[in-house]
C-alpha cells in the first residue's frame, strides 16, 4: 500500500460534546451511517501538531510542523462483515493557506487557512496543553492541566471510542464518498485535571454549531500522540 502522507501527531485534546443526530445530517457522507457512544451522538473539538510532515516520503520544507484545529464526528460502515470505525471532518483548519490548497486538491478535504498558535508547558508532576484560532482578529482557546502519566485505555471507555476509529471518510457530494485508511498504534492518555474552552464555534463552523459554546463538555481527553500515515489509496463508494 502507497503512503501519501507520514507525520508525527503530538499532544492531541480532544474536546467531546454530545449533539442531535440530526444536526449531522447535512455532513453524513453516502455509505456510511454514524457511530454511537453508549446511545449519544458525539462531535469533537481537536487540536494536535503536525511535526516533520512529509509527502510520499519527501519532507515540506518550512511548512511541515504546524498546528491542526478541527471538528470531527464519528461514523462506521460494514464491509463484508466487518465494521470499519471512521471520522468525518467538518472543516480542519491549518495556519498555511498552500498546506490547505495541498490538502483540499489531492485528498477533496475541508481544509481552511486561518492563524493558529499553541502553548505547551511541563514540570515534573503535570503538563499544560493549549491550542488557539484567530477568527475575525479574535482569539478562541481551549486549554487543558493533565498528569504528566500516562494510562492505557479501558475498553469499552469514552477514550477509546473517541480515538480508535482507524478510517476517514469524505463527503465529495450526495452520490459520491472516498474512504481512506488512517495508520498509528493505540494511545496512550492523560488524566485530566483541569480545562477551559473559549470558543466562538458559531462565528467558525456556522450558526448550527453556535449552542457548543456554552455546552458542558461529554470528555475531556489529551494523547501524546505517535507517529502516524495515511494511505495513498482511497476507495470511492
Amino acid at each position: 500500500m502507497k503512503i501519501f502522507l507520514t507525520a508525527n501527531w503530538e499532544n492531541l485534546i480532544m474536546i467531546n460534546y454530545e449533539v442531535n443526530q440530526s444536526l449531522l445530517q447535512p455532513y453524513l457522507p453516502k455509505g456510511v451511517e454514524l457511530d454511537f457512544f453508549e446511545g449519544k451522538t458525539l462531535v469533537s473539538l481537536v487540536g494536535f501538531m503536525f511535526k516533520n510532515t512529509k509527502i510520499f516520503g519527501l519532507p515540506i520544507p518550512i511548512f511541515g510542523t504546524f498546528e491542526e484545529i478541527n471538528l470531527r464526528f464519528y461514523v462506521k460502515r460494514i464491509v463484508n462483515g466487518v465494521e470499519r470505525r471512521g471520522v468525518v471532518f467538518i472543516n480542519e483548519t491549518v495556519p498555511n493557506k498552500l498546506v490547505a490548497w495541498v490538502a483540499n486538491k489531492l485528498y477533496k478535504e475541508h481544509y481552511t487557512a486561518a492563524t493558529t498558535q499553541h502553548n505547551w508547558k511541563k514540570n515534573e508532576q503535570e503538563q499544560e496543553i493549549s491550542y488557539g484560532l484567530k477568527v475575525n482578529n479574535k482569539w478562541n482557546n481551549f486549554t487543558l492541566i493533565a498528569h504528566n502519566q500516562k494510562d492505557e485505555m479501558r475498553h469499552g471507555s469514552p477514550e477509546k471510542f473517541i480515538f480508535e476509529h482507524y478510517f476517514g471518510y469524505t463527503k465529495v457530494n450526495q452520490h459520491k464518498t472516498l474512504e481512506y485508511k488512517i495508520n498509528h498504534p493505540s494511545w496512550e492518555i492523560n488524566k485530566i485535571i483541569s480545562f477551559e474552552v473559549n470558543f466562538d464555534f458559531e462565528n467558525f463552523y456556522g450558526e448550527a454549531f453556535g449552542f457548543l459554546s456554552q455546552a458542558k463538555p461529554h470528555s475531556v481527553m489529551l494523547t501524546a500522540g505517535s507517529a502516524v500515515s495515511v494511505d495513498w489509496k482511497r476507495i470511492a463508494i
